[in-house]
């Protein structure tokens, strides 16, 4: 016979499993263009083993917002996407390499180390608008430039990469 306790304690680790298997499935299939593709190893997909990602699904994520300068724009902008750290937590990544590629196959490796909180973002707005290809978007990995001065390196400046379209992620 299970006393009261147990069955507690039953009911607590199933909310928990189910929680953890919603996760996985909490993004559906893209209604719009498909702007952002996660592969590799990560445990959330939604077409064809891959993760698909358009605007509406992309902002969905808790939106983190960084006000900085940049080397390739005029002054201050503040930019808005979903944080590095979020999308690893989504993904359970907890180390290796985020291969980032841009629409033009250009492609830099980031260390999942760098997804942390106050960290970079997948931007998707600039003061407030959607970056059209010219503009260095749809998506452009930003980090905190002027908030934190180790992030103002030549290695940090590479992994800036815009024009982004593809995530894969490296364990």
């Amino acid at each position: 016979m299970i006393d009261i306790f147990s069955r507690k304690v039953f009911v607590v680790i199933g909310f928990a499993i189910m929680a953890m298997s919603a996760t996985a499935q909490d993004v559906s299939v893209p209604n719009g263009p498909v702007i952002l593709t996660i592969s590799g190893a990560v445990n959330a997909a939604n077409v064809d083993g891959v993760l698909q990602l358009d605007y509406e699904s992309l902002s969905a994520f808790d939106a983190t917002m960084i006000e900085t300068s940049t080397i390739w724009t005029e002054g201050t902008h503040v930019f808005e996407g979903v944080s590095l750290h979020t999308l690893a937590e989504y993904l359970s990544v907890t180390d290796g390499m985020i291969l980032a590629t841009a629409i033009n196959d250009y492609m830099v490796e980031i260390p999942v180390s760098d997804a942390v909180e106050g960290g970079p973002i997948v931007a998707y707005l600039m003061d407030g608008e959607k970056m059209s290809v010219r503009e260095k978007g749809p998506l452009w990995v930003i980090y905190p430039y002027d908030s934190n001065s180790d992030y103002r390196s030549e290695v940090t400046y590479t992994r800036s990469i815009w024009q982004l379209d593809r995530l894969e992620i490296e364990q």
